[in-house]
Parts: structure tokens; C-alpha cells; sequence
């Protein structure tokens, strides 16, 4: 009996002391994991605070909106919608840095040219049926339809890819794909064949004035590894904040502008073919002087425009790429820099021209690499053209007309070939005073005290007579300007009435043109 009541005994305390191992493991066990759920849920807030402060400063500084935590963006992307189980890329923010190493620009999820199709939602087209999109997720479009829009209208933070998987889709009035309200909007194509087209005269959304075969209020992103090609009576493809492409082949045939942004156009791969609109790349908004930039690192470009073959208010900046332009001005803008690429440019006004756009910007063409090639038409044109400054640090500028170049401020040779007309002659010179005048050229040239408005002087011995008609054989300088009076001197009798005048002063012309240039956004 005693035995028994031993080994009892003894059970019962083995039993005691394995409960309490297992209780003191599993109060250990829930202290970790307490902690753990702290942990994250700190990480999360750090996470939130660092989205909202990049949110915030969006409006502030555009370069600093793609500078976004990789940490944050990462949570951020990871949202799953309980109904669609759509899943996004966590890589999606994580930047990529520009060439300078001092702008970020591109996200890791822009730069990728496939969509994750893990829980995507698939859509069949089908005429006359619109496609609403309300919440963040990877949507794949396939079909042939007409008069069908496919209208986001998600969250503020929302991220939506919408993938193009051999579509084919004509409207009547309206856009193919509207963006209302979202984060950003992925436009990726598979490989694929697709095609957008509006072919009569936009309606309007209420105030919204929806004139494009792709339009968006927010930020809009063109990717993929097959082919879109957009037709558009007018313009192709519209961003009222900032229009990235990274890849893919996208053909344009439009009347309006084949890509417009209100902030920035900002490209760093693909093969664009424009082969007929107003302006093929238009980066401006016609109420801040202060945005409105085009940004270039890659990719192949051939445009035939009727205005601008690239346009912005502020910046041009080309890093790289391959460009075959033709148009009235190929490249226009305010601060103009190409620091690599090849670029071909048949212009019948300036083939580049640095305008006053921007007054947060001194007009400036500034070339540090890279080849240029300018073809201009006969008349009024300039290879290179600078209501401020011009400076040549390196690269190679081959151009052939009858003005070379012509600037209003100062220009600067510092390095690489300057061919003018077949001649190297690695200076800068100035075509100021009109056709076959030129100034000096290389170094830092100044012409405060040179302006041919005031008209022509030469002297006090050098005077005129108001019925002066120089025969056949007379043929002034490029320095000689009738307007301000010629003074022969007594040996010299003229024969009839002087009435031949050279055209009207070419530096008002072109301020007036640019001063009256349609803003189309």
C-alpha cells in the first residue's frame, strides 16, 4: 500500500512539474511573439509616417517623389483586397537612381516589364459594357470591342496595373482607359499586339475636358513587351501629373500631342514611333511656369511633328537614346542639356531652341556628350537657337544651314567638335545680326552693346539717301540693314527707288512666336 501511494506520489509531482515546463515554454513562446507583434507594428507606423511624408512632399518637389522608403513601399504593396486576393509587387518602390547618381526617378516595379498574375482579376471585353476598376489590384484585358472605357476610380494610395493582353478596342468619343482618381496607373502590355482608338470628337466629363485615348488624372506608367498602337483625333496619350515609359513598343498616329504630362514626361526605355501629331512629347502646365519637364535616359524615338518634336517649359535633360526627329522646332524648351545619345533632327524652324518658358530658368543649351546632327529648311532658322546662353563642354554638334547658331547672352566652347556647313571649326558662332552675318566665335562672347534693333551704324562719315536702289551688281554684308537709313558718300548716284527691305527683324518673330504658342494642356 505504501508503495502504492509512493508511486501515486510520484506521478502526481511528475505531472506537476511537466505542467509547469510546459506552461513557463508557452509564457516564453508569447512573450516573443508579443514582441514580434510590436516590433511590426512600430515598423508598420514607421512605415506609414515615411509614405505620408513622401506623399506630402509630392506637390512640394518632384524630384523627391520617387524617393519614396523602400521599407514603407514595400508594406504599402503588400496590401491584399479580401475580395479580389489580388497581390501587388512588394518591389514596387524601391528607386532606381538616375545616371547622376542626384535624382531618383524610376521605381523597381516601373523598370519591370511583367505584371505578377497571382490573383489578377481577367476581363473579356465586350461592346458597349465599361469596366470599372475601384480598388488596387492587376487586371488583364483581352478582346476586341468598341465603345468601352475602362474607368479607375480607386483610392488615393491605390496602385493599379491594368494589362494589355491582345486588345483591340474603337470608341466613338470617349477614352479607352480614364483615370480619375489612383496612386499610379501601370499600363503594361504582354506580348502582344494591341490597339486603342478614338476616332470622333472627345465628350467631356463634366469639367473634365477627357481628350485622350488614354487619359489620367494621376500618376500613369507605359510598360510591357508587346506593342500598343494608339489613333486619336486628337491627342494619344494625357497625364495631368507625371507620364513615365520604360519599355515596350507604343505607335502614335494622333492630331493633338502623342504624349502630354502636366509635371513631367520622364522615359527611360522603349521604342516610341510618332508618324504624325502636333507635339510628340509636351511636358507643361499652362498655369505654373515652374513645372513641366521632360527627362530622357533611354530608348529609341523617331517623330514626325508638325510643331515641337519635344516640348517642355522647364528642362530637357537626355541622357541617352536613340532619336530621329523631324519638325517645326525638334527640341524646345527652357534649360535644354544633353549629356549622351545620338540625335538626328531635320527642322524647318530651329532644330534646337532654348526659349524663355520658364522664369525659374535661365535660357540655356547646354551639351556635354553625345552626337547631334541638325538639317535646317531655307529662311528663318537656326541649328541651335538661345534666348540666353550656349555652352559646349564635350560631344560632337554637326550642323548644316544657313544659321548656325544664334544666342542672346553668352557662349561658352569649352570642348568637343563643332562642324559648321562641313567645316569644323569647333567655335560658337552667332548669327545675331541675321542671315550671312556672323559674329565671333570660341570662348565666352559677349554682345551687350551690339544690338541690331537700334539699326545699322557705321560712322559719322557713312550716310544716306532715302531713295537709294543699288543696282544688280550691289550686295551688302549680312551686316547691313537698310531699315536704320544708308548714307553713300557724294561720288556714289543711285538710279531709282531703294524699295527692296530684308525681311522683318528675325529675334521678334521668334519671341512672338513663343510668346503665342498654344498651350494644349
Amino acid at each position: 500500500m505504501r508503495n502504492i501511494k509512493m508511486r501515486r506520489l510520484y506521478i502526481t509531482f511528475a505531472a506537476m512539474v511537466m505542467a509547469g515546463f510546459m506552461t513557463a515554454c508557452s509564457g516564453t513562446a508569447g512573450i516573443s511573439n508579443a514582441e514580434t507583434v510590436r516590433t511590426e507594428s512600430s515598423t508598420d507606423a514607421a512605415e506609414r509616417n515615411e509614405i505620408g511624408t513622401t506623399e506630402n512632399s509630392k506637390s512640394e518637389d518632384r524630384n523627391d517623389k520617387a524617393s519614396e522608403n523602400d521599407g514603407g513601399k514595400n508594406g504599402e504593396s503588400e496590401k491584399r483586397s479580401e475580395n479580389d486576393n489580388v497581390k501587388s509587387e512588394s518591389s514596387d518602390e524601391e528607386e532606381t537612381k538616375t545616371a547622376d547618381g542626384d535624382q531618383e526617378i524610376f521605381t523597381d516595379r516601373d523598370l519591370e516589364q511583367t505584371a505578377e498574375l497571382e490573383g489578377a482579376e481577367m476581363i473579356t471585353l465586350t461592346s458597349d459594357q465599361d469596366i470599372s476598376v475601384t480598388k488596387e489590384g492587376v487586371y488583364v484585358l483581352s478582346g476586341d470591342a468598341s465603345n468601352v472605357t475602362v474607368t479607375v476610380d480607386a483610392g488615393d494610395e491605390d496602385k493599379i496595373q491594368i494589362v494589355l493582353d491582345g486588345v483591340s478596342v474603337t470608341n466613338d468619343k470617349r477614352p479607352v482607359i480614364y483615370v480619375k482618381s489612383a496612386d499610379k496607373v501601370f499600363v503594361t502590355t504582354t506580348e502582344s499586339e494591341n490597339t486603342l482608338e478614338v476616332t470622333g470628337e472627345f465628350e467631356a466629363d463634366g469639367d473634365t475636358n477627357t481628350d485622350a485615348v488614354i487619359f489620367s488624372k494621376d500618376d500613369l506608367v507605359l510598360n510591357g513587351l508587346g506593342t500598343l498602337s494608339i489613333s486619336s483625333s486628337d491627342n494619344a496619350v494625357s497625364s495631368k501629373d507625371i507620364l513615365k515609359i520604360t519599355g515596350g513598343k507604343v505607335n502614335i498616329n494622333c492630331s493633338g500631342n502623342a504624349f502630354e504630362a502636366h509635371d513631367a514626361i520622364e522615359i527611360a526605355d522603349g521604342t516610341i514611333t510618332v508618324t504624325q501629331c502636333n507635339d510628340g512629347l509636351h511636358a507643361e502646365d499652362s498655369d505654373d511656369d515652374s513645372i513641366g519637364a521632360v527627362y530622357i535616359s533611354g530608348g529609341t524615338f523617331n517623330i514626325k511633328a508638325e510643331d515641337d518634336a519635344i516640348h517642355a517649359t522647364t528642362t530637357i535633360d537626355i541622357k541617352g537614346g536613340s532619336f530621329t526627329l523631324e519638325g517645326g522646332e525638334c527640341i524646345e524648351g527652357t534649360y535644354i542639356r544633353i549629356d549622351d545619345g545620338k540625335i538626328d533632327i531635320t527642322a524647318s524652324d530651329d532644330g534646337i531652341n532654348a526659349a524663355a518658358k520658364s522664369g525659374q530658368y535661365t535660357p540655356t543649351f547646354e551639351m556635354n556628350g553625345g552626337e547631334i546632327t541638325i538639317k535646317m529648311g531655307v529662311g528663318d532658322t537656326d541649328g541651335i537657337d538661345s534666348n540666353g546662353n550656349i555652352v559646349i563642354n564635350g560631344g560632337t554638334i554637326n550642323i548644316s544651314g544657313q544659321s548656325t547658331f544664334d544666342y542672346d547672352g553668352k557662349a561658352e566652347y569649352n570642348g568637343g567638335t563643332i562642324i559648321e556647313n562641313g567645316v569644323e571649326t569647333n567655335s560658337i558662332s552667332n548669327q545675331q545680326f541675321g542671315p550671312g552675318g556672323k559674329g565671333p566665335g570660341g570662348g565666352m562672347q559677349e554682345f551687350d552693346n551690339m544690338n541690331p534693333e537700334d539699326g545699322f551704324n557705321s560712322g559719322d562719315n557713312f550716310r544716306h539717301n532715302d531713295n537709294f536702289n543699288p543696282d544688280d551688281s550691289f550686295r551688302p554684308d549680312g551686316n547691313f540693314n537698310p531699315d536704320a537709313g544708308f548714307r553713300p558718300d557724294d561720288s556714289y548716284i543711285p538710279d531709282g527707288d531703294f524699295d527692296q527691305l530684308p525681311e522683318n527683324n528675325r529675334r521678334d518673330r521668334k519671341n512672338q512666336k513663343n510668346s503665342d504658342e498654344d498651350d494644349s494642356i
